[in-house]
């Protein structure tokens, strides 16, 4: 199934947007409803609660006084902690029981606003996050819930800020308009990214890519998401990956590259590559098969050193290859020392950029990247492979990851 992550500040619209995608046909886990749920009479929450803060915070029918609660814990940090101590894994299983009672083609959305705040993002296959700013949020409150400036300000505060926020996100759906115009934003999400992908996850099979190689300027935004993507692979399989690095083109500041994230992930050894292989496609990076070797270059010519295994994502919006590679391995070493080659030798990287625009202007027509990626790689050979090597000599150069 497809598991999204939905959230928001508070008077951003999240409550819109998870009715909207509730009507298309997602699964719907409220986390807001499932904390007054799990802290219910007759609940372990509720003891729990009690036996933390005391009988003051029942009303006279025995339920939590939630406005009492509050007033305990609004501006103070360690009782704030310690109710979320409580309340939060309660819920959290909660919300994992309706899960795994979702049909295995399901869209599960869980609505959680405090998703950035609890490190949450990479449990899911997206974040989804409503955005407006903060003085439009602010006047909502000052409007439509009665709330002083001071008060409206305090609840902000106590959230992410909205920056963070924006950095979870692998969506954004802009709530600064009219109501229509967010549900619009919704059905586009749901139509082309979210039934998709989550079609392409049950078939196991990576999104569809068209058109030939087109060269971006380089995105300050490549490493927030590969960093985000990295966090996923990492909880995919964690005591089995030994770590993930941003690889390619899109890893090199100052460099144009195609719109795709490379990422390597270190294993032991191939066994262990087969082995996370079914885990990496349930987080959304199925395995592609016909694409099992790199390219043996000089210093390491036998081919069982460049082996590896290639996974690509299902997600329609996002293009991103896998790597799997043993530590150690030449193709895994390759990959470290030619990232850091072109971050750390200007001469290298304008190299590489004139010979990509070139290759990239002569195969734009070809309606496919395949023959570009094959155009290059006598390069990599004939002419990166000599002038790197010599500069790792030169520098020193060790592999920044993980040891072999």
């Amino acid at each position: 199934m497809l598991k999204i992550g939905l959230t928001g500040g508070i008077a951003s619209g999240k409550s819109v947007v998870a009715a909207r995608l509730q009507e298309r046909g997602a699964v719907l886990v409220d986390a807001d409803a499932l904390a007054r749920e799990v802290v219910e009479p007759g609940t372990e929450g509720l003891e729990r609660i009690v036996g933390e803060f005391g009988e003051g915070m029942l009303d006279d029918g025995g339920r939590l006084d939630r406005a009492r609660l509050g007033a305990a814990v609004f501006g103070n940090p360690e009782r704030l902690a310690a109710l979320n101590a409580i309340v939060h894994p309660l819920v959290r299983a909660r919300a994992a029981a309706i899960t795994a009672a979702a049909p295995a083609d399901a869209v599960v959305v869980q609505d959680i606003p405090l998703l950035v705040e609890s490190g949450q993002g990479s449990a899911f296959h997206l974040v989804v996050v409503v955005d407006a700013p903060d003085d439009v949020r602010l006047q909502r409150m000052l409007e439509h819930r009665g709330m002083t400036a001071e008060a409206a300000r305090a609840r902000m505060d106590a959230q992410a800020s909205r920056q963070d926020r924006l950095a979870a996100a692998d969506a954004v759906l802009d709530n600064s308009g009219t109501v229509q115009h967010l549900l619009g934003q919704v059905d586009r999400l749901w139509d082309e990214r979210l039934v998709p992908f989550a079609r392409n996850l049950v078939a196991g099979k990576r999104a569809p890519r068209n058109g030939g190689p087109v060269l971006e300027p380089h995105r300050t935004e490549w490493a927030q998401e590969a960093a985000r993507i990295a966090a996923r692979l990492v909880a995919a399989a964690p005591d089995l990956i030994l770590a993930v690095d941003h690889i390619g083109s899109t890893a090199v500041p100052g460099l144009p590259a195609k719109d795709v994230i490379d990422l390597q992930v270190a294993v032991p050894d191939l066994a262990v590559a087969a082995t996370i292989a079914p885990l990496l496609a349930a987080a959304g990076f199925p395995a592609v098969r016909d694409v099992e070797s790199d390219t043996p270059k000089p210093n390491a010519p036998d081919p069982a050193a460049w082996l590896k295994r290639f996974h690509a994502n299902a997600d329609p919006c996002r293009a991103v290859n896998v790597h799997v590679r043993p530590a150690g391995s030449a193709g895994w070493r390759f990959a470290l020392m030619f990232r850091d080659w072109l971050r750390n030798d200007p001469s290298a990287l304008r190299l590489y950029a004139a010979h990509k625009a070139d290759l990239a202007a002569r195969h734009a027509d070809s309606g496919t990247t395949g023959s570009y990626a094959e155009a290059k790689e006598p390069w990599f050979t004939d002419v990166a492979w000599p002038l790197m090597a010599a500069w790792a000599d030169a520098t020193g150069w060790e592999p920044p990851s993980c040891a072999s």
